[in-house]
């Protein structure tokens, strides 16, 4: 198979989706791997490492999308890059769907098989390849909050571990999946006053068990949600629908019981947001004040760290890789029903129900592109 890693042309996207390790293995079995040049400097990967590693440089983004059977990629394909995927090519990547129409109508009208990384789930229901970058978001949420709440950038003038003499900061994290606890940890190890709320009474069990006395378990409501947001400094969105839309948990209406100079991070703006004033923002422009809140509303937080990013994230993405490329999509996600969840649109086809029900449209089960009679195991 040949192989295509294009660079990353999002805002501040400075990760990769192939490490030269990982070009190494799939050369080694036989497999066509093309680097467009300089996709790996920004973390640390130069083209004279894939080089050594056996793949063959590429000049142009063009060339890579043309000759590649498989693409690799860390973010959704950007509005430029639309128009180079192609029919029957199988694209890799985080794509987040459900929030973004306007890509979702661009890959149907491709013809190309998309298969989100946010979406390849285990039996259990966890989210192996989103895991860890969930884990660098919520460590990211605390600290660019903490950064944010200094005066000079508007924030309330809080230092969240606080100080001999004054209270350490408040800190609301809002959901108890991964980012959460990684959020909650982070924040905990400052110092801070932690509250982490969240619908499943056995998450917070689990944090109940595992984090500092500090942190403290609610369950989530409306009504509590508006008792907490006036007295907490850092607010924390990680509400996760997986493949689906993030509910608005927090509404513009709460601004006005918050503190002038509060901080939102809301780490669920790649699936729409679960706070109503949510905007996508980038590295670049960072954030943004309504009603005197400041909003951090960055879809990419782990690209501003792209060394720890690209290794946690191609430790989890490259033993699929791998599968896809020995097997061929159909017969891997045959045979790995991990990857059969990750398929969301299939040459033209809406195969994620999810993505279909945030858009109105068309579903079709991923059964009729698989080589199977069995329709109910793979719907």
């Amino acid at each position: 198979m040949i192989i295509g890693v294009p660079r990353e042309m999002k805002n501040h996207e400075n990760r990769v989706g192939l490490t030269p390790a990982g070009t190494h293995e799939l050369v080694k079995r036989g497999h066509q791997v093309l680097i467009e040049t300089h996709s790996g400097a920004a973390s640390g990967f130069r083209n004279d490492d894939y080089e050594e590693a056996g793949a063959e440089i590429i000049l142009t983004e063009d060339e890579v999308w043309g000759r590649a059977d498989m693409i690799i990629k860390v973010k959704e394909p950007e509005e430029h890059e639309y128009k180079m995927a192609k029919k029957n090519q199988l694209i890799f990547s985080f794509f987040h769907f459900a929030s973004n129409r306007k890509l979702t109508y661009a890959m149907i009208d491709s013809g190309a098989v998309c298969m989100a990384y946010e979406t390849v789930e285990t039996t259990d229901k966890s989210l192996p390849i989103l895991v860890p970058m969930s884990e660098v978001a919520g460590r990211m949420a605390i600290q660019q909050g903490a950064r944010y709440l200094e005066k000079p950038v508007m924030g309330r003038g809080i230092l969240l571990g606080g100080v001999p003499g004054v209270t350490p900061g408040k800190v609301l994290i809002i959901g108890a999946g991964v980012v959460g606890v990684q959020a909650a940890k982070m924040a905990s190890g400052l110092g801070a006053h932690v509250t982490i709320i969240d619908t499943d009474i056995q998450r917070l069990r689990y944090v109940n068990d595992v984090l500092p006395p500090h942190v403290v378990t609610m369950y989530s409501s409306e009504y509590n949600i508006r008792k907490l947001v006036a007295n907490h400094d850092l607010i924390v969105g990680a509400v996760l629908i997986p493949g689906g839309k993030s509910p608005k948990v927090i509404t513009r209406d709460m601004l006005k019981l918050m503190r002038p100079g509060t901080v939102i991070v809301d780490v669920s703006v790649d699936q729409g947001g679960c706070i109503e004033t949510c905007k996508p923002t980038t590295h670049e422009n960072p954030t943004f004040i309504v009603d005197g809140i400041l909003h951090y509303c960055v879809t990419n937080m782990p690209g501003a760290v792209p060394y720890t990013s690209t290794i946690a994230l191609t430790n989890s993405t490259f033993p699929y890789v791998l599968e896809l490329a020995d097997k061929g999509w159909k017969k891997a996600c045959l045979d790995n029903y991990e990857l059969l969840k990750g398929l969301n649109i299939i040459n033209g086809e809406v195969v994620y129900r999810g993505v279909a029900e945030a858009f109105d449209l068309h579903y079709k089960a991923v059964h009729h592109f698989l080589d199977t009679k069995d329709g109910d195991e793979y719907d």
